[in-house]
């Protein structure tokens, strides 16, 4: 697509420039539209935006298109300033630009790869950062986007050449030659066709976290009982996978682009297709210009699904069967899978002992095609949890205090998140599955749980033609003397207390963040207009139970929501809800003032009922992440579900305890 990209010297273009994402976004707008250009030697680090999210660079609605060129007409659409956009339409294509800069932790968020898209697809051929989150990196590295650092982009600007090979020698041998073939495409034919050869896994017998020994159980083409350790590049094969209306379309375009129209699947019944994440994207005014688009992507992924065989969870009659991470766990992923898919989220999956993480549309359709994918080792970080939590914590609580004192210090970047220790026994499988969940809001590549009796009894109720025992010989724990290369950290469940996420303040370079961490106790009285209950993370079982232990607590106290407040509650799946009517806990929150949601996604990512419709409405909310615009204009903080409920009765944001409405 780009000729002979990428040469074998690296220079700037003569008549090409540099965009530098500055803090002070008035610069952006100078470069964008007044022809300003700058130089990186007359700037710090410092002045780059940080923790450039996937959901700036392209929002909800951009994603409805699924042709790269026509993503690449709203790059950074996503990018507010006084409630207009910095980015006009086409305004980074125009620009002529084909060097973009920023900060710390470029990619932060989803694993859209239609965030690359849009740079790739504007003539971006390098991009620039101190660090990058580990699945955009990755998406980087599939489509060719040569990735430096600045003091390189200092040299090229001074009309320095630099070798390719100083911007691939710090990969492993196999993600060096993907980027200097062009992209994983390419790479992938070159490997069919002989052209390129894998380099043999030497390492040593040596003890393996839990990550590790999934790897290594699915090598391809190595002895059985070969180790692995960090950063070794390998093929592996997945045990399953699937992709969402928003994914698989491009998914099936790049299948047939690369195979043609006849291609198959090797394996479909060990893979899905989900109809969840914008069956409510009507309810978004924004959305509702963009519906035929929406219609597109939800007539491809059918077509995608009749021309493979993979499972089907379309929805039925309008109502889905539920988010897919949810109902993946619930009904296909078994202990110690190996698991991809097309969402940033896959990591919730590890509650269930397996390995499991978000990859783009390009990998996964490699995936899909292929059985097995290639792999980098990830090193790996262990929280060993000990004590248990106060009442009124959660594990949304645990990993909002893990965001702010671990992940803003980049410790868990790119690592495998471990959780054990004797207080993960006191923590069911559904809060395992907020943790896990939340791993990729540390910038982790996943999060995964020891395997317990705990475990074993829920899954067995969830899939009960499981064979127990099968489960237990299947389970990984980490070996004694185990590598962490993030360390080992102690994390006392009794001295975590309620918290949340605050919405940090965008306009003055503070972004919206989910590392924000603040003790309830000191964000003083914060009004609220909206308490929503749903998403991944917090639509599951225990969470819904975590509702109705506030909800029947004010019923008690004869108290409705607040006044002024909207409380929505949306159900992770449809077995979520099944239970929930079945426990009088449906009812219980009509009676109480709760807007109820079918199952699926919603406010989360901004296509459903409970998002802001203003920017000085303020949220509080049990999804993941509050990237600014992500469910509406208005200020979100992230909190557990027992905060969320307790704040829609009190009416401002309130840490539960039994005598609250005493």
């Amino acid at each position: 697509m780009r000729g002979d990209w990428p040469t074998n010297e690296i220079s700037l273009t003569e008549g090409k420039r540099v965009l530098f994402l500055t803090k002070d976004l008035d610069l952006i707008r100078k470069q964008l539209y007044d022809g300003l250009d700058l130089k990186m030697e007359d700037l710090r680090i410092e002045d780059l935006l940080d923790d450039i999210n996937t959901d700036v660079m392209t929002p909800a609605w951009v994603c409805f298109d699924h042709s790269p060129v026509e993503i690449a007409k709203n790059a950074y659409a996503g990018l507010m300033h006084n409630g207009l956009r910095v980015f006009n339409e086409n305004a980074l294509k125009n620009g002529n630009f084909e060097v973009i800069v920023s900060g710390q932790r470029k990619g932060t968020g989803s694993s859209r790869e239609t965030a690359p898209q849009c740079e790739r697809w504007s003539g971006i051929n390098i991009v620039i950062a101190a660090s990058f989150a580990p699945i955009h990196e990755r998406n980087n590295i599939n489509l060719g986007q040569l990735m430096g650092d600045h003091a390189m982009l200092t040299r090229l600007q001074n009309g320095e050449s630099i070798a390719l090979s100083e911007f691939t020698d710090r990969y492993d041998p196999v993600t060096k030659i993907i980027l200097e073939r062009g992209g994983l495409f390419a790479f992938a034919k070159a490997l069919k066709a002989g052209e390129v050869s894998l380099p043999a896994i030497n390492t040593p017998s040596r003890p393996m976290t839990m990550a590790e020994k999934i790897i290594a159980r699915n090598l391809v083409g190595q002895d059985d009982g070969q180790c692995v350790k960090p950063h070794d590049p390998v093929i592996a094969q997945v045990q399953g996978g699937y992709s969402h209306e928003f994914t698989t379309a491009q998914v099936h375009n790049f299948l047939i682009e690369e195979y043609g129209e006849n291609y198959s699947l090797p394996n479909p019944s060990k893979f899905a297709v989900f109809e969840d994440h914008l069956l409510y994207a009507h309810h978004n005014p924004k959305f509702v210009p963009h519906m035929a688009k929406v219609q597109v992507l939800r007539d491809l992924q059918i077509e995608f699904q009749q021309h493979t065989g993979v499972r089907d969870y379309s929805a039925q009659d309008g109502v889905s069967p539920g988010i897919c991470h949810q109902v993946a766990r619930e009904e296909f992923i078994e202990v110690a899978d190996f698991i991809q898919a097309t969402d940033s989220h896959t990591c919730m999956g590890g509650a269930s002992n397996a390995l499991t993480w978000g990859v783009g549309s390009t990998e996964y359709a490699n995936l899909v095609s292929a059985g097995f994918t290639f792999v980098k080792v990830p090193e790996s970080i262990r929280f060993e949890l000990v004590g248990t939590l106060n009442h009124g914590c959660t594990a949304k609580d645990i990993i909002l205090y893990i965001l702010s004192d671990h992940a803003r210090e980049e410790l868990t970047l790119n690592r495998s998140m471990e959780f054990g220790g004797s207080g993960l026994t006191s923590i069911s499988a559904d809060e395992r599955a907020t943790l896990c969940n939340m791993a990729t809001e540390c910038s982790a590549r996943t999060g995964i749980c020891e395997a317990d009796d705990l475990l074993y009894d829920w899954m067995l109720k969830t899939q009960p033609h499981l064979d127990i025992n099968v489960m237990k010989s299947l389970a990984v724990a980490p070996d004694e003397g185990a590598e962490y290369t993030g360390g080992i950290h102690v994390i006392n469940l009794s001295e975590i207390v309620p918290m949340v996420a605050h919405p940090g303040n965008p306009d003055e370079g503070i972004p919206s963040d989910p590392t924000n961490g603040a003790n309830i106790t000191d964000i003083g009285q914060v009004e609220i207009n909206i308490a929503y209950g749903g998403s991944c993370t917090a639509g599951k079982e225990d969470d819904i139970a975590y509702y109705a232990l506030v909800c029947q607590a004010a019923e008690d106290a004869g108290l409705t929501v607040k006044d002024g407040v909207e409380f929505y509650i949306q159900y992770g799946s449809g077995i979520v809800k099944e239970m929930a009517v079945q426990k009088g806990w449906h009812a219980l929150f009509e009676r109480v003032g709760i807007n109820l949601i079918d199952p699926g996604c919603g406010a989360c990512i901004g296509a459903g009922p409970g998002v802001s419709i203003n920017q000085e409405q303020v949220t509080v909310s049990a999804i993941n992440r509050n990237f600014q615009g992500r469910s509406g204009p208005g200020k979100l903080y992230l909190a557990s579900p027992l905060t969320v409920a307790a704040s829609a009765f009190t009416g401002i944001i309130t840490a539960w305890n039994d005598d609250l409405f005493n």
